[in-house]
């Protein structure tokens, strides 16, 4: 039941930004736009809310309850990053809005944005550690909740491999090759 949650959710999400983006450039509604967007953190609320209380009934954790909250940190570290992307793009297309920049791709600027990909990344993990322990805390039973022991450390693995690739580009900056 909360892996298909999770994917509602993700649609949820979605639906909300693309309703938001819709109301504020496509019908003028700016007003209605920007609340329809503020509506998103809601939906991390739900999620976060039915996973503790499916625990609480007396459920295993699973690897799909680790993922909610990995789904949650993730939201909350990148979401806001997403909806601007998602928001210059749809500005461009439907209301006149200026062509979006694309993302560099070679020598310090390159640098610069994997690295603060990789802090966005680190900051996804560090909330979803917490809600991971918080959930473990509210279940009190380390038996139940090992699963969400090992989500932690496989996430910190994640994380450890995402800072090789990331700072990688500090230390061996790419570049433009002539073509």
């Amino acid at each position: 039941m909360i892996g298909f949650f999770i994917v509602a959710c993700e649609v949820l999400f979605w639906i909300f930004v693309l309703s938001g983006l819709s109301a504020r450039y496509l019908l003028g509604w700016r007003r209605t736009g920007g609340i329809l967007l503020l509506c998103t953190p809601i939906i991390d609320l739900l999620l976060i809310t039915v996973t503790i209380m499916d625990l609480r009934g007396g459920t295993e954790a699973g690897f799909v309850h680790g993922l909610a909250a990995v789904y949650i940190g993730v939201t909350i570290a990148f979401g806001h990053r997403m909806i601007q992307w998602a928001d210059v793009r749809f500005a461009h297309r439907f209301a006149g809005g200026e062509k979006p920049v694309p993302a560099p791709k070679y020598g310090a600027a390159r640098a610069k944005r994997e690295r603060q990909g990789w802090y966005r990344h680190a900051l996804a993990w560090v909330i979803g550690v917490m809600l991971l322990g918080t959930m473990i805390l509210i279940v009190g039973e380390p038996d139940r909740t090992e699963q969400l022991m090992a989500m932690a450390l496989r996430w910190g693995l994640i994380l450890g491999i995402d800072f090789i690739y990331s700072f990688s580009y500090t230390l061996w900056p790419k570049k433009q090759t002539d073509s």
